[in-house]
């Protein structure tokens, strides 16, 4: 029978490499990997298309009471056998390989690993004992398939992992079309956004792109464009969105460029009324995104 190499020191190569990834935008960029956390995500992430390059699995978590575990293995670095929750492992070998069957070449990597490696991999707890390496793909306009009356949230320098996170999470939550980033100052790998978003990242159609390559994607399939900003505006639900509709956010801080105030065909906003001015970008684009919902008969 085949067994997956055992990996139990933090000081392997693979295990260092794998590190390296998590926090270095540029090694992303160099070796065209990214790092995958968890089953949930992981499934997301191979249903919109990804392919994974190598796995990392903790039998001792991945399986829940020793499921598909020898007994001999529970305790021990015994071999592993393929359990139910190996086949979820969807397009991938290694469902194969935890089963003892060699994968073919075109099939990822596996790699099984101690407790003390994976609590020294993993970000947190609760990601059921699987790490994936995945390929790393464009996320372009051009990729995006629109529905016959689309819903688009576009973000413009949102530059916060965790905001850019939640607002995956709403626009999940209210079936939009798409997320588009404009300028984006954070790679859209970035552990921390795929995390946030708890794989809304791959759950959404996403694409990253200039603000200008952005506004003229948006007129040639002829969808409004609705700029949230507190100057020159209207209520936000005083303005129809049943039709194909854009939202478009800039930052806290600054807000959007004149671009986007310019290629508007309308100025909204959110009332303010409390002493401040302004709220966390990803509740604006909930309240923004579930208002269309609302307009649309609760379906998009």
């Amino acid at each position: 029978m085949m067994v997956p190499e055992i990996i139990t020191s933090g000081q392997n190569p693979k295990i260092k490499a794998l590190l390296e990834l998590q926090e270095k935008s540029r090694a992303r960029r160099e070796k065209g990997l990214f790092v995958v956390e968890g089953q949930r995500e992981l499934d997301h992430c191979i249903a919109a298309g990804f392919v994974p390059d190598t796995i990392f699995i903790c039998p001792e978590i991945y399986f829940p009471e020793g499921e598909g575990v020898p007994p001999e293995g529970r305790a021990t670095r015994g071999t592993v056998a393929g359990g139910p929750r190996a086949e979820r492992v969807v397009g991938s070998g290694a469902a194969r390989l935890l089963k003892g069957v060699q994968p073919s070449p075109s099939e990822p990597k596996v790699f099984q690993v101690s407790r003390n490696v994976y609590e020294k991999i993993a970000y947190r707890g609760g990601t059921e004992g699987i790490i994936a390496e995945m390929k790393y793909k464009e996320r372009r306009l051009e990729d995006i398939k629109l529905s016959e009356n689309p819903l688009v949230i576009v973000l413009e320098s949102v530059e916060k992992p965790g905001n850019l996170g939640a607002v995956l999470r709403s626009a999940d939550a209210a079936g939009a079309d798409a997320v588009i980033i404009c300028d984006p100052l954070t790679d859209l790998y970035n552990p921390n956004l795929i995390r946030a978003s708890i794989g809304a990242i791959f759950s959404r159609q996403v694409a990253a792109a200039t603000s200008e390559e952005t506004i003229s994607w948006l007129k040639a399939y002829n969808i409004q464009i609705f700029t949230a900003q507190l100057q020159d505006s209207s209520l936000y639900y005083d303005t129809p969105m049943t039709g194909p509709t854009a939202i478009v956010m800039g930052t806290e801080s600054t807000g959007l460029t004149d671009i986007w105030r310019k290629a508007a065909d309308k100025h909204i906003r959110i009332p303010m009324l409390g002493a401040l001015d302004s709220l966390n970008v990803s509740v604006s684009a909930a309240i923004l995104l579930f208002e269309a919902v609302r307009q649309r008969g609760g379906e998009i």
